[in-house]
């Protein structure tokens, strides 16, 4: 056993030579099968100098086809349809051979070979080069399991088709992986019960639990090339359930390529769960609406903004800037995008909207034709404490970059703003509604003057996005890493998500959609419970809820809410074509009195004044009520008064 334990590529030529040996003794037993075991017919032909005859044409067609190179302990279909060739091919020799002999009788006695002899011989052989083989790789994988058993864990795999047959090679394929199918589990009824690749096929939820109680398993794998969202949660869930750890295959287009490995099967994370049906998008609209444009991208560098930077390389734009003022994560997303799509230029732009003369140089350098503006200070503690800062890039930075887009004339103003400017409770949401005011007036005010030709200024609205830097999930896993406590802020906080990509996608579709004016709110979903959210990311992690790592209540922060809202009460929405878009119905600010209103905030900003800055916040948004915030005190009706 210790010699199939160390044995790692058996050696060319001594896989000839058994090879040879066994070609060799099966030509010689097909001479007795043909002649019924007559002894004296076989010495009669003299069938020892025509089988050396056979076996060298054989060795011959085995360099040919170079069927002794395959790894034994890998042996698989195609070093089986390598052998086949060298069979047939033996006897393509062997035909021309005698054919040969018949006009120039040069070797009679060495060459008496009855094709029957021939054809006995290889099908003699076929099982034997072939269960040789086979039986070397099985010993050195059972060597190998007896060495490492205690570290091997035994694995279901989900889904009993073509995804799951290749994730059962993938983990059987290497003699020192870390896991041992034992079954598999299918949701098709006509499947259960049958065997594949010599497994038992249990059948649904229910057949996992008998499945894993019986076979004592410690793992499972999902391996179905098309899962529904929902069925990978209820899979997910009932694994959760019976406290066993459950790993996924990703997407067939990751590895169709290179093939699946044991390294591409990876843990099932959050965002699998969270993650809804796939989108439907108009990609050919959104592609011909781009082709040949300059866009640029505020907050380039950040969540929103860099991934619309990797769906616009796709869009066959002429150019695309990338504007940022963090120096490192915009070298970051520079480097990252080099690789993509070469053919399509590219600058990062290291720039702060809030300086309109460096905005302007940019506008008349590159004159873009599109803009996305994803750029923003986001989180509400921060920004509760620093309300001049999300004031002065949030609504000041935006109206410096809108003008300047009116100015140069571009085709399309797209602003990303975010559910909480709905009801805001918080400066930081409230700073994005005056920036929502602000463009949907100016588009107004623009297109009362020239209907034809002004931006058109389009806002999309949605609420959080799954794994955006500084977001609920990945400080959830930093936590559950470091053994908790996990810390949520209230047991009945809700929030809506969406992936980044799905985001996105939303994004250019509304791009494309928009006439101007246009508030466009995204399906996103039903609201999660957060504390819900912490208990299945730590059950993902291997650890049990309340005894591994406790989940701790911290108290609202300032200016937070239970919970998210994408319509206020006055708001009401209209469909569009898209099933997942819809426009909410808000009547546009006064242009004179937002220039009025926004100078009025620029000069409490330069002033440092912070409570006169929200009490103008405020006045501006009479639904800005602030949550658990030092702000608190200027809802008072005689405050708002005076």
């Amino acid at each position: 056993m210790e010699f199939f334990k160390n044995l790692k590529v058996v050696p060319r030529w001594l896989i000839v030579l058994i090879d040879g040996l066994i070609i060799f003794h099966a030509a010689f037993f097909a001479f007795f099968i043909r002649f019924n075991f007559n002894l004296e017919l076989v010495d009669r032909f003299e069938a020892l100098p025509a089988v050396l005859v056979f076996t060298g044409l054989t060795l011959l067609a085995m360099m040919v086809t170079r069927s002794y190179v395959g790894i034994v302990r890998h042996t698989n279909l195609n070093d089986l349809i390598n052998m086949m060739k060298m069979l047939g091919l033996s006897h393509v020799f062997l035909f021309t051979l005698k054919y040969a002999n018949q006009w120039y009788a040069f070797a009679d006695n060495l060459l008496f070979i009855p094709f029957s002899v021939g054809l006995i011989a290889s099908l003699l052989a076929f099982p034997l080069l072939l269960g040789y083989r086979l039986l070397i790789k099985q010993l050195y994988f059972y060597t190998q399991y007896l060495s490492n058993r205690e570290r091997i864990k035994k694995v279901i795999i989900y889904g009993a088709g073509e995804a799951g047959i290749l994730t059962f090679h993938t983990l059987s394929g290497n003699g020192g992986s870390r896991w041992m199918p034992v079954a598999f589990v299918d949701d098709d009824p006509k499947k259960e019960g049958k065997l594949l690749q010599g497994k038992k096929i249990f059948l649904g939820i229910e057949g996992l639990k008998k499945a894993v109680e019986k076979l004592e398993v410690q793992e499972v794998v999902i391996a179905i090339n098309s899962i529904s969202p929902s069925r990978k949660r209820i899979i997910v869930d009932a694994c959760l359930e019976l406290d066993i750890p459950v790993k996924i295959i990703p997407p067939a287009k990751e590895w169709f390529d290179t093939g699946l490995k044991s390294n591409d099967i990876r843990d099932v994370k959050i965002e699998d769960l969270l993650s809804r049906e796939e989108i439907v998008l108009e990609k050919e609209n959104v592609i011909k609406d781009l082709t040949g444009k300059v866009v640029l991208v505020t907050g380039a560098a950040g969540s929103i903004g860099s991934e619309l930077c990797r769906q616009l390389l796709r869009c066959k734009v002429s150019m695309l800037l990338m504007v940022d003022q963090a120096e490192s994560a915009l070298y970051e997303i520079e480097q990252e995008l080099l690789t993509l799509h070469k053919g399509v230029p590219r600058k990062a732009l290291l720039l702060d909207i809030r300086c309109k003369k460096r905005v302007i140089d940019v506008f008349e350098t590159y004159n873009p034709d599109v803009v996305f503006h994803a750029a923003a200070y986001k989180h509400v503690p921060l920004m509760e404490a620093y309300p001049k800062e999300a004031i002065w890039t949030n609504v000041l930075g935006t109206k410096v970059l809108a003008d300047v887009s009116c100015h140069f004339q571009v085709d399309k103003f797209v602003m990303v703003s975010t559910d909480k400017a709905v009801n805001p409770t918080n400066v930081m949401g409230a700073s994005k509604r005056a920036a929502e005011m602000y463009v949907q007036s100016l588009d107004r005010h623009m297109s009362m003057r020239d209907y034809q030709h002004h931006t058109k200024f389009i806002t999309t609205r949605f609420g959080n996005v799954l794994g955006s830097n500084g977001s609920v999930i990945p400080l959830f896993k930093k936590q559950i890493l470091e053994g908790g406590p996990v810390k949520v802020t209230h047991p009945e906080v809700t929030r809506y998500f969406m992936t980044i990509p799905e985001a996105c996608q939303l994004v250019l579709e509304a791009g494309v959609m928009g006439i101007g004016g246009e508030i466009y709110v995204f399906d996103m979903g039903d609201p999660i419970k957060i504390v819900d959210l912490a208990r299945k990311m730590i059950q993902l992690g291997g650890k049990r809820v309340g005894q591994d790592i406790q989940i701790e209540f911290s108290g609202l922060r300032p200016g937070e809410k239970l919970y998210e809202e994408l319509l206020n009460n006055f708001e009401l929405v209209k469909p569009t074509h898209h099933p997942k878009i819809k426009i909410a119905q808000v009547m546009a600010a006064d242009y004179q009195r937002m220039n009025e209103d926004l100078k009025a905030l620029k000069g409490f900003v330069e002033t440092g004044d912070e409570m006169e800055l929200v009490k103008q916040l405020k006045s501006m948004i009479p639904e800005f009520i602030s949550h658990y915030s030092r702000f608190e005190a200027l809802d008072k009706p005689d405050q708002i008064l005076n």
